[in-house]
Protein backbone atom coordinates (compact mmCIF):
# COMPACT_ATOMS: atom_id res chain seq x y z
CA UNK A 1 0.00 0.00 0.00
CA UNK A 2 1.17 3.46 -0.83
CA UNK A 3 -0.09 6.32 1.28
CA UNK A 4 0.89 9.90 0.67
CA UNK A 5 -0.72 12.95 2.14
CA UNK A 6 0.68 16.36 1.51
CA UNK A 7 -0.43 19.75 2.63
CA UNK A 8 1.13 22.96 1.44
CA UNK A 9 0.38 26.63 1.61
CA UNK A 10 0.77 28.56 -1.61
CA UNK A 11 1.14 32.28 -1.13
CA UNK A 12 0.50 34.63 -3.98
CA UNK A 13 0.02 38.34 -4.33
CA UNK A 14 -3.73 38.26 -3.81
CA UNK A 15 -4.39 35.31 -1.51
CA UNK A 16 -3.19 32.45 0.60
CA UNK A 17 -4.32 29.05 -0.68
CA UNK A 18 -4.23 25.56 0.85
CA UNK A 19 -3.57 22.60 -1.41
CA UNK A 20 -4.19 19.01 -0.30
CA UNK A 21 -3.14 15.87 -2.12
CA UNK A 22 -3.66 12.22 -1.23
CA UNK A 23 -2.66 8.99 -2.97
CA UNK A 24 -3.62 5.55 -1.69
CA UNK A 25 -3.20 2.19 -3.44
CA UNK A 26 -4.78 -1.12 -2.49
CA UNK A 27 -3.66 -4.42 -4.05
CA UNK A 28 -5.12 -7.92 -3.80
CA UNK A 29 -4.40 -11.29 -5.38
CA UNK A 30 -7.26 -13.06 -7.16
CA UNK A 31 -7.65 -16.60 -8.43
CA UNK A 32 -9.78 -15.32 -11.35
CA UNK A 33 -8.14 -15.00 -14.75
CA UNK A 34 -7.10 -11.62 -16.07
CA UNK A 35 -9.77 -11.93 -18.80
CA UNK A 36 -12.61 -12.36 -16.31
CA UNK A 37 -11.33 -9.54 -14.08
CA UNK A 38 -10.93 -7.19 -17.02
CA UNK A 39 -14.43 -7.93 -18.35
CA UNK A 40 -15.92 -7.30 -14.89
CA UNK A 41 -14.01 -4.02 -14.59
CA UNK A 42 -14.83 -2.49 -17.98
CA UNK A 43 -18.53 -3.41 -17.88
CA UNK A 44 -19.77 0.05 -16.90
CA UNK A 45 -23.38 -1.06 -16.46
CA UNK A 46 -22.48 -3.40 -13.57
CA UNK A 47 -21.30 -1.60 -10.42
CA UNK A 48 -22.78 -4.17 -8.02
CA UNK A 49 -19.29 -5.15 -6.83
CA UNK A 50 -18.22 -1.57 -5.99
CA UNK A 51 -18.90 -0.60 -2.34
CA UNK A 52 -18.85 3.12 -3.25
CA UNK A 53 -21.33 3.05 -6.16
CA UNK A 54 -24.97 1.97 -6.23
CA UNK A 55 -26.10 2.45 -9.83
CA UNK A 56 -25.14 3.84 -13.23
CA UNK A 57 -26.87 5.22 -16.30
CA UNK A 58 -24.60 3.22 -18.62
CA UNK A 59 -26.56 0.87 -20.90
CA UNK A 60 -25.95 -2.87 -20.74
CA UNK A 61 -22.93 -3.88 -22.79
CA UNK A 62 -21.23 -0.45 -22.67
CA UNK A 63 -17.51 -0.87 -22.10
CA UNK A 64 -14.99 1.74 -20.99
CA UNK A 65 -13.42 3.81 -23.77
CA UNK A 66 -11.29 6.96 -23.40
CA UNK A 67 -13.36 10.15 -23.57
CA UNK A 68 -16.59 8.50 -22.45
CA UNK A 69 -18.61 10.34 -19.81
CA UNK A 70 -21.32 8.52 -17.88
CA UNK A 71 -23.13 8.95 -14.58
CA UNK A 72 -23.19 6.95 -11.35
CA UNK A 73 -25.00 7.31 -8.05
CA UNK A 74 -22.92 6.86 -4.91
CA UNK A 75 -23.93 4.68 -1.96
CA UNK A 76 -22.91 7.19 0.72
CA UNK A 77 -24.74 10.24 -0.56
CA UNK A 78 -27.30 9.39 -3.25
CA UNK A 79 -26.31 12.12 -5.68
CA UNK A 80 -25.44 11.62 -9.34
CA UNK A 81 -21.76 11.97 -10.18
CA UNK A 82 -20.29 12.16 -13.67
CA UNK A 83 -17.31 9.96 -14.49
CA UNK A 84 -14.87 10.68 -17.30
CA UNK A 85 -12.88 7.73 -18.67
CA UNK A 86 -9.35 9.08 -19.07
CA UNK A 87 -7.30 6.10 -20.14
CA UNK A 88 -7.82 2.47 -21.07
CA UNK A 89 -4.99 0.04 -21.76
CA UNK A 90 -6.69 -3.29 -22.56
CA UNK A 91 -6.03 -6.02 -19.99
CA UNK A 92 -3.83 -3.63 -17.99
CA UNK A 93 -5.23 -0.30 -16.83
CA UNK A 94 -8.42 1.76 -16.49
CA UNK A 95 -8.20 5.34 -15.27
CA UNK A 96 -11.26 7.51 -14.55
CA UNK A 97 -11.88 10.96 -13.11
CA UNK A 98 -14.90 11.79 -10.95
CA UNK A 99 -16.52 15.13 -11.76
CA UNK A 100 -18.55 15.80 -8.64
CA UNK A 101 -17.72 18.74 -6.43
CA UNK A 102 -15.79 21.93 -6.89
CA UNK A 103 -12.92 21.88 -4.40
CA UNK A 104 -12.02 18.23 -4.92
CA UNK A 105 -10.59 16.22 -7.79
CA UNK A 106 -10.81 12.45 -7.55
CA UNK A 107 -8.96 10.13 -9.90
CA UNK A 108 -9.18 6.35 -9.72
CA UNK A 109 -6.89 3.88 -11.46
CA UNK A 110 -7.46 0.15 -11.69
CA UNK A 111 -4.62 -2.11 -12.79
CA UNK A 112 -4.68 -5.84 -13.44
CA UNK A 113 -1.56 -7.96 -13.75
CA UNK A 114 -1.34 -11.67 -14.44
CA UNK A 115 1.30 -13.64 -12.52
CA UNK A 116 2.12 -17.27 -11.86
CA UNK A 117 0.36 -17.02 -8.47
CA UNK A 118 -2.84 -15.50 -9.87
CA UNK A 119 -3.97 -12.06 -10.96
CA UNK A 120 -3.17 -8.90 -9.03
CA UNK A 121 -5.79 -6.17 -8.88
CA UNK A 122 -4.68 -2.69 -7.84
CA UNK A 123 -7.00 0.18 -6.97
CA UNK A 124 -5.43 3.63 -6.61
CA UNK A 125 -7.24 6.73 -5.42
CA UNK A 126 -5.83 10.23 -5.87
CA UNK A 127 -7.60 13.15 -4.23
CA UNK A 128 -6.66 16.80 -4.68
CA UNK A 129 -8.25 20.00 -3.48
CA UNK A 130 -9.23 21.68 -0.28
CA UNK A 131 -12.21 19.34 0.30
CA UNK A 132 -10.17 16.16 -0.16
CA UNK A 133 -9.54 15.52 3.59
CA UNK A 134 -13.29 15.55 4.25
CA UNK A 135 -14.03 13.31 1.27
CA UNK A 136 -11.25 10.90 2.27
CA UNK A 137 -12.63 10.70 5.81
CA UNK A 138 -16.00 9.65 4.34
CA UNK A 139 -14.84 7.13 1.70
CA UNK A 140 -11.75 5.59 3.34
CA UNK A 141 -13.41 2.46 4.82
CA UNK A 142 -15.17 1.73 1.51
CA UNK A 143 -12.17 2.50 -0.69
CA UNK A 144 -10.17 -0.09 1.23
CA UNK A 145 -12.63 -2.77 0.02
CA UNK A 146 -12.89 -1.92 -3.70
CA UNK A 147 -10.06 -4.12 -5.04
CA UNK A 148 -11.09 -7.06 -2.84
CA UNK A 149 -14.75 -6.76 -3.89
CA UNK A 150 -13.79 -6.67 -7.58
CA UNK A 151 -11.63 -9.78 -7.15
CA UNK A 152 -14.40 -11.59 -5.29
CA UNK A 153 -17.03 -10.68 -7.93
CA UNK A 154 -14.74 -12.00 -10.69
CA UNK A 155 -14.08 -15.21 -8.76
CA UNK A 156 -17.84 -15.76 -8.38
CA UNK A 157 -18.26 -15.46 -12.16
CA UNK A 158 -15.75 -18.30 -12.59
CA UNK A 159 -17.66 -20.55 -10.17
Amino acid sequence: MIFNFSFKFIAGRESLRCEFSLLRTYRVLSSASIDVLWQKLINLADVSWNPLLSSTNAPLGLIAKPGLIYQVVTRLIPIPVRIFVERVSPMELLSVRFLALPGVEKRVTYQVESTVCGTYVSYSVTLRGWLSPLLWWMIRPYAARVAAELAQAAEEVVL
